[in-house]
């Protein structure tokens, strides 16, 4: 049966902050990187291996991906990184503090922006600091200004049905490190949740969950790591 595990990166600088940070580029801790080395022992000692991996364009899930590999003596597997696996982008709400902007805007709202499935965070103010167009890994990209967990899940399923999804279908077992929503999308699409069903999961950071498939990509079983037999 095709194997798929899913890894949401370490804890990273921001997360320790408790600040939205989306698309912006920021490094794990030492926290992080302690998860993903545990994430890549536990995987090894269970006796999982991979033949391909997906990763975002994301730092901290990069670093956390080789961390993982490392620990498995697996550097070499070939890794395909792709920007619809990126986190869901926070526009306006980017860099800033989740208490501090629930004081400013109400908790309502911000609970709103966060865990609704439809509406987006406010666009960024011109000339934010914390705009990435320019970066160019995202060259002739359709980087977003704002995205709600809709709008990220519309760009992580054709990544899974034109990249992920073949690679299981050929027998590959395959590891995807991401971020905390775009996995949701995976999960959403894995699990057939309902919209509001998806927005309370909660994924969390450095926990490999592990789905054994049937051949149609249907879950037989989903446990995370620490639960797998």
């Amino acid at each position: 049966m095709p194997t798929l595990v899913l890894v949401r990166h370490g804890q990273s600088a921001w997360n320790l902050e408790n600040r939205f940070t989306g698309w912006w580029d920021v490094s794990v801790t030492e926290q992080g990187a302690a998860e993903a080395r545990q994430a890549g022992r536990d995987l090894k000692a269970k006796g999982f291996a991979f033949d391909q991996c997906f990763v975002s364009l994301l730092t901290r899930a990069n670093q956390t991906l080789n961390l993982i590999l490392e620990e498995m003596g697996d550097l070499w597997l070939p890794v395909a990184k792709d920007w619809r696996l990126n986190e869901r982008h926070y526009g306006g709400l980017t860099g800033l503090n989740k208490a501090e902007t629930a004081e400013k805007h109400g908790e309502e709202q911000v609970f709103i922006w966060r865990r609704s499935f439809d509406v987006p965070p406010p666009l960024p103010e011109a000339g934010s600091r914390y705009d990435v167009t320019s970066d160019r890994r995202y060259a002739g990209l359709p980087v977003p200004h704002t995205e709600s967990l809709k709008d990220t899940i519309a760009r992580v399923i054709p990544c899974w049905s034109e990249t992920i999804a073949p690679a299981l279908r050929s027998g590959q077992r395959v590891l995807v490190v991401a971020h905390g929503n775009s996995l949701r999308g995976l999960v959403k699409h894995l699990d057939n949740l309902s919209d509001e069903a998806i927005t309370k999961v909660e994924i969390p950071t450095g926990q490999p969950l592990v789905y054994e498939l049937r051949d149609d990509l249907t879950p037989v079983r989903k446990a995370y790591l620490a639960d797998w037999a």
